[in-house]
């Protein structure tokens, strides 16, 4: 009989963390599941990690695979799981989950028949746990068989790995992790958001998110150009995944709605990176977040605050230097503020 439960663990040199974040799937006061870890091709000890947790514990199980990225490695776990299963999750590798995780996030699918349901999150440091700014606005409060469309703060919602969703569900939305970017979550998390008729948000935090204090972590490389070009792409997807479904509501209101918090939420976090990255990586946020001004519509800065409609008109002229001043002013700014 197919476990209830998959949970998919994509590894890639993760020895440092790999047990901790073993150790907390294990410790699951939900039992029925599976693990299947995916080795994308780690050059350090993790796949002799996974590989003794396989041999001691049936629940879980490695594959192993060429280095292809975070993206194909959460497909290829995809691919493998139990047919039959009810539900569905992924975990990075480097994070930790609280014991009761799982019981409460089923207990809560089971009670409303909602398509998935998405926790609160905890950044994990060494120092100890602290909460999440990223996931603040979305899971201030629980929320059952509710919509991105009712409550709009869920478009915040991008991250892969604090939802479990039912089986049946994701295996018909076939939207897939994109291979060979970084930033992958958001064009399936946004996507589920707008096909499910129903999620449930649990403001109880269900996941421990690691800082990398090494400095490995791709979210902590803010001006990296290529981590701003795939950020970029990354919302580009979400718009043509919205804009070639066949439902007007999906071309229309959700495209709309997903294009006002790029220009409000997402978009805006480049403003601090600027003043702090070389002439490379200005050029990059010039070019690549201009064409995505314009593919949004330009007559739509109007409708924003006068200071990040500023920003984005000297984004838009090439006048990186001004820009620069002006970022580094409203630093300053907010700093004297408190």
């Amino acid at each position: 009989m197919a476990p209830q439960l998959s949970v998919v663990v994509p590894v890639y040199n993760v020895e440092q963390y790999l047990e901790e974040c073993l150790d907390s799937i294990a410790a699951q006061t939900f039992t029925d599941f599976e693990c299947v870890m995916v080795d994308d091709g780690s050059t350090d000890s993790s796949s002799a990690i996974a590989l003794r947790y396989a041999a001691r514990d049936e629940r879980f199980r490695l594959v192993r695979q060429e280095n292809k990225g975070l993206g194909a490695a959460r497909n290829t776990g995809y691919r493998h799981i139990t047919p039959g299963t009810t539900y569905l999750t992924f975990v990075d590798s480097d994070d930790t989950l609280p014991t009761g995780a799982y019981r409460l996030m089923i207990s809560t699918l089971e009670q409303t028949g909602s398509d998935f349901v998405t926790g609160n999150t905890l950044r994990l440091r060494i120092a100890g746990l602290q909460p999440s700014g990223a996931h603040r606005r979305a899971f201030g409060r629980t929320r059952l068989k509710t919509h991105v469309s009712e409550f709009p703060a869920l478009l915040t919602d991008r991250t892969a790995w604090n939802k479990v969703y039912r089986r049946s569900f994701f295996d018909a939305a076939e939207v897939l992790y994109p291979e060979g970017i970084l930033y992958e979550d958001a064009p399936v998390s946004v996507p589920h958001h707008f096909l499910a008729e129903s999620v449930d948000v649990l403001s109880e935090p269900i996941y421990h998110w690691r800082i990398r204090e090494d400095g490995a972590s791709i979210t902590q490389q803010r001006t990296d150009t290529r981590g701003l070009t795939d950020r970029v792409r990354s919302m580009q997807l979400v718009r043509e995944w919205l804009q070639a479904r066949p439902e007007p509501k999906f071309r229309e209101e959700y495209l709309a709605a997903y294009d006002a918090n790029c220009l409000t939420e997402e978009i805006p976090m480049f403003f601090s990176t600027v003043p702090d990255g070389d002439a490379n990586y200005r050029a990059a946020y010039q070019e690549h977040v201009s064409r995505l001004l314009k593919e949004i519509g330009v007559e739509k800065l109007e409708g924003l605050r006068p200071l990040p409609k500023l920003k984005y008109r000297l984004t838009l002229e090439n006048r990186m230097d001004s820009l620069v001043t002006l970022q580094r002013l409203h630093r300053r700014y907010r700093k004297l503020r408190g």
